[in-house]
């Protein structure tokens, strides 16, 4: 149960900074979809993850929690090393301060993705008795 409940606890902290932080990001230009909503789909995904993790414990939901977090991860070093501008639909997310939040989602969305990682690999060397 170690597994599941870190994996949910890192998608949840993800999901309350972006929560937190999706009003911020509304005046962000270009693109199509708002720096806001991209957070609150963030925050939603992440939610959602969370829970399938606890409540489903299965390949397919540490795959999934996977996924949204080291996806998480991989968006805030790229923003944060890269500016890009808007790319395609996204706009332009470059931020290449450091702050406490972006540490704290950060330290969330890692300790998701190596918790699911960890997971998915138990899980696929668990045997099932065929009957």
């Amino acid at each position: 149960m170690l597994l599941p409940t870190l994996t949910a606890a890192g998608l949840i902290v993800d999901a309350v900074v972006h929560w937190t932080y999706a009003p911020d990001l509304a005046a962000i230009e270009g693109g199509v979809i708002g720096g806001d909503t991209l957070f609150r789909v963030q925050a939603v995904v992440a939610a959602v993850a969370a829970v399938a993790v606890l409540v489903r414990t299965r390949r397919w939901t540490y795959a999934v929690a996977f996924v949204v977090a080291a996806g998480a991860v991989g968006a805030l070093l790229f923003y944060y090393h890269v500016d890009v501008g808007a790319l395609g639909p996204l706009p332009a997310m470059h931020e290449p301060v450091w702050y406490p939040e972006k540490t704290i989602s950060l330290v969330g969305e890692g300790v998701a993705a190596l918790a699911a990682s960890a997971g998915l690999l138990l899980e696929r060397t668990r045997v099932i008795p065929r009957e």
